[in-house]
């Protein structure tokens, strides 16, 4: 991994201590993932590399499966139960 994908995922996790009640929980989860998604790829398009273009799109649907799974465990867990922040704090844990 890269510093501009580290950086990226270290906002995201920022960004989950701002959600709210479930259906907002889970679609932060799954934004902040897309937006670092859509940096990586943007970032691809300004390089003259093709094979660093290539990994960073790799990188970019990664992070955007990863949203999305990240965003059904937060359901999952509230659906079980659990408050936002500590279904947040546990999909952040895995």
């Amino acid at each position: 991994m890269n510093k501009l994908t580290i950086a990226l995922i270290g906002a995201t996790a920022l960004g989950l201590a701002a959600c709210g009640n479930k259906h907002d929980a889970a679609d932060q989860v799954q934004n902040n993932y897309e937006n670092a998604a859509d940096n990586l790829e943007a970032a691809a398009d300004n390089t003259a590399n093709s094979a660093e273009a290539d990994a960073l799109k790799n990188q970019a649907d990664q992070l955007e499966n990863t949203g999305a799974n990240k965003a059904d465990a937060v359901d999952a867990k509230m659906d079980n139960g659990a408050s936002a922040a500590q279904a947040k704090k546990e999909v952040n844990a895995m």
